[in-house]
């Protein structure tokens, strides 16, 4: 056995450098140079990616609805959260590429400039600059022009080409000693992808004057590199240097968020409450944490502090009533939902308020106005999974099998990361003796939330049934 594993060995270890030597150079250098590659699996509490790895115990998917990505749903929406890589090619296709169009760059409005127009006099047919003819090269002698062209090119027509060739050119002219050109640059290179050469322009700057925004930036750069720890160490550097910094603090305590640690995230957040008590993402992010802490009367008080402040819209006035529902105060539940209703701007933010509606007719035991919100909710958004397995429970109670499975299927389609469609599918299977069938939905149903103790015990019943069999 001895003899033979030391062939096996050696055959390996033959195999293993005869692919090193087949290995061009090129591709040695890039297997072991590639700065923006990001390990596999990361180590707990460390990735965003991998919600499960928080060490910080976060919320049960039974008290607080995820998101598609599997963290929390926070209480206030921000760009990163939001905006991320489109899933789908419907909304790459909607997402705008220039501040003028929602179409493909290629169809912009700069064929119908006039021949012979110059690049900076305006005309009514065209562009207000023909990027085209600009002499960079002129323009980036011109500090304070130079600059004023920049924030046009990069904010406005959002040719971040141009706009990385002019701030080159500019901070060449400068010698490499102003700040500001080496934060557009790292911004160029972020919006190109472009992280590490980002991180190095972004360092250079701060070395030279440190600035917030900066540190801001950088931050942003790390968590595109799935570095949450090391964009927590940055803020906390940035914090010794300008104590109380709201946004450095509130910095720390999206990460921590973003990271199912909300304990930390609360602290955070009293913290610049402490700093500017009129901070909205602040307020609305404790009180959403208390509501789903089983603490709806607190959370009505910061929502009342909120509308006192002069926020007024839909959302607001919707998590009102929701307080207000489990707080038991009956009488500004349904005027709050009415309110929320007349205030909705788009068909999403309807099928929100008809889906709460729903949820308190539940709650009031009226089954019947309860199936008519789910159903209103599907009117104003067809693709609404929650309505779906809502609706599927009801009609269950009333007996229809086959459409309460229809809606489930629908459901686990639309959002494969809840765990609810799945496990109300192993249970209906588990009743009409489809066990097979029950048996994969229970097991999709712990994938999505391992902790379910229903899904487990209906796991074990049916493994036992099988041994058995």
């Amino acid at each position: 056995i001895q003899a033979a594993w030391n062939l096996k060995t050696r055959a390996l270890t033959e195999m293993v450098y005869v692919d090193e030597i087949d290995m061009d150079q090129e591709g040695i250098a890039e297997m072991i140079l590639d700065e923006n590659a990001i390990a596999q699996v990361a180590r707990p509490g460390t990735s965003l990616k991998l919600p499960g790895t928080s060490q910080g115990g976060g919320p049960s998917p039974a008290v607080r609805p995820v998101t598609q990505s599997g963290r929390p749903i926070t209480g206030f929406v921000r760009p990163s959260t939001q905006s991320g890589r489109p899933s789908t090619m419907e909304q790459a296709i909607r997402t705008p590429r220039t501040a003028l169009t929602a179409r493909p760059i290629t169809s912009a409005s700069g064929g119908y400039v006039r021949l012979g127009t110059a690049s900076m006099i305006t005309n009514p047919d065209g562009p207000f600059i023909n990027l085209s003819r600009l002499n960079l090269t002129k323009y980036a002698q011109k500090p304070k022009l130079a600059k004023a062209l920049f924030e046009y090119i990069f904010h406005h027509e959002n040719d971040v080409k141009n706009a990385l060739d002019l701030a080159a050119l500019a901070t060449e002219h400068a010698q490499f000693k102003d700040w500001w050109w080496k934060v557009q640059i790292g911004k160029c290179y972020y919006r190109l992808g472009l992280y590490r050469e980002a991180e190095k322009q972004f360092k250079s700057a701060l070395k030279q004057q440190d600035m917030v925004d900066t540190i801001l930036y950088l931050a942003k750069v790390y968590l595109r590199l799935d570095q949450p720890v090391t964009a927590l160490n940055l803020f906390k550097q940035g914090l010794e240097r300008f104590p109380g910094e709201v946004t450095l603090i509130c910095g720390i305590a999206r990460i921590y968020e973003e990271m199912n640690n909300i304990s930390s995230a609360a602290e955070y957040y009293k913290d610049v409450l402490k700093q500017d008590n009129t901070h909205v993402e602040a307020i609305a992010c404790i009180g959403s944490n208390h509501f789903y802490s089983d603490q709806p009367e607190i959370a009505l008080r910061f929502y009342r502090r909120l509308l006192q402040m002069g926020v007024y819209n839909c959302q607001l006035f919707n998590n009102l009533g929701l307080c207000c529902f489990y707080a038991q105060q009956y009488d500004m539940t349904l005027s709050s939902f009415e309110r929320a209703l007349f205030l909705a701007e788009n068909e999403e933010e309807t099928a929100d308020v008809w889906y709460n509606l729903g949820h308190v007719a539940v709650g009031i035991g009226d089954l019947n106005l309860a199936y008519q919100c789910f159903k209103l909710t599907l009117v104003n958004n067809n693709d609404y999974a929650e309505a779906y397995n809502n609706l599927a429970v009801l009609e269950m109670r009333k007996g229809h099998t086959e459409q309460a499975r229809a809606l489930l299927q629908t459901a686990a389609s639309l959002a494969p990361h809840m765990y609810e469609p799945h496990f109300n599918v192993a249970i209906l299977s588990e009743k009409v003796g489809d066990l097979q069938r029950s048996y994969t939905a229970a097991q999709k149903s712990e994938e999505a939330f391992p902790g379910h103790v229903d899904t487990q015990q209906l796991l074990k019943q049916l493994k036992e049934h099988f041994a058995m069999l």
